[in-house]
């Protein structure tokens, strides 16, 4: 498995969004700057989807290779899996790195938190200097509502208050969540979890 690519690459991209819509028929947009191009990028997505997620989380059927109490990410497929054991795994719909961004490699959860404080790192501060020195936990604050620390890398599986990202490439690194998708995984897992990263 490779190994972690880029570890200057920033933890965790603060998503500037507007909404717009093109009438009934056609799909709404989200737009978010995109420090790392210096514009913005639009997301499509239908107007009843604004809010909800779009990836409802499941209990799948799983033969894979790994042991129960493992989450593994599949970055291609934008899909979480927590390994329940007895040929069953939860899927999630995730939001990943955007191209650039990606990453593969395999790390423990080192630290949980609830409504965390978010710290942008230095290279993501460099891309966008108007970012704060520190936003404290809250319901606008990028990692959401809960966030698992991985290894001693500067990505985090985290919540976001940017539903519609669920399914797109346009993180920094980290693994997003809808808030209540993090909030169900936070409680299945623990410090020590294995997490594996495959491209």
């Amino acid at each position: 498995m490779r190994k972690l690519i880029s570890t200057a690459a920033g933890a965790c991209l603060l998503a500037l969004s507007a909404a717009g819509t093109a009438g009934a028929e056609e799909a709404a947009t989200k737009r978010f700057y995109d420090p790392a191009t210096g514009s913005f990028q639009v997301i499509k997505l239908k107007p009843s989807r604004q809010t909800a997620n779009p990836v409802p989380r499941e209990v799948i059927t799983y033969d894979g290779p790994y042991k129960k109490g493992t989450i593994v990410v599949n970055t291609e497929e934008r899909r979480l899996y927590y390994v329940l054991g007895d040929g069953k795994a939860l899927k999630y719909g995730i939001g990943v790195g955007r191209p650039g961004f990606t990453w593969a490699g395999t790390h423990s959860i080192t630290r949980k938190a609830e409504w965390p404080g978010w710290t942008p790192p230095p290279a993501m501060r460099k891309r966008q200097p108007d970012l704060p020195y520190h936003m404290p936990g809250g319901p606008d604050n990028p990692l959401g509502a809960r966030a698992m620390y991985l290894g001693s890398t500067i990505y985090r599986i985290h919540g976001t208050a940017e539903p519609w990202t669920i399914g797109q490439a346009v993180s920094s690194g980290c693994i997003r969540m809808t808030n209540d998708d993090v909030a169900h995984l936070y409680e299945q897992v623990g410090v020590g979890t294995k997490v594996i990263v495959v491209r």
